[in-house]
């Protein structure tokens, strides 16, 4: 069995890092920095708030890339592109969802940014949001 441990972070696709950053940070948040991570073909940049969650607006890195996808399938427009909770464990948390039939995009944690593993359920088990859960690195 596993545990939520609470919500990580909201996801913003974006098409310029520097320009929505400088909104976050009129905010009074401020950036961690940026992260490329190559398999998912995205930059993130992470706005940690006072209780611990984040933002993290991420920027494709070729046309290919999901965040790319979504903009495009969003008029252009970037906007919320997933949830990420945090699992006290992700592989259980996965294996229990897989066993009580619930759709997943990842059957097994990949390397994510910001030092975690993530996998995602589909939107079509969660009634239309991308959910991510996440842990961190051991």
């Amino acid at each position: 069995m596993f545990k939520v441990l609470g919500v990580d972070h909201i996801g913003i696709a974006v098409k310029d890092l520097a320009e929505v950053g400088a909104f976050w940070e009129t905010l009074g948040l401020a950036s961690t920095g940026e992260e490329t991570v190559a398999e998912q073909k995205v930059t993130t940049g992470f706005y940690p708030t006072p209780n611990g969650s984040e933002i993290e607006l991420l920027v494709a890195t070729e046309d290919s890339s999901p965040i790319a996808k979504f903009i495009e399938k969003n008029g252009g427009r970037g906007g919320i592109q997933h949830i990420a909770l945090l699992v006290d464990d992700l592989e259980a948390a996965l294996a229990d969802l897989k066993a009580k039939g619930v759709r997943l995009i990842d059957e097994k944690p990949r390397k994510g940014a910001g030092g975690k593993m993530i996998a995602f359920i589909h939107p079509k088990a969660t009634h239309g949001v991308l959910l991510e859960l996440c842990q961190p690195i051991k």
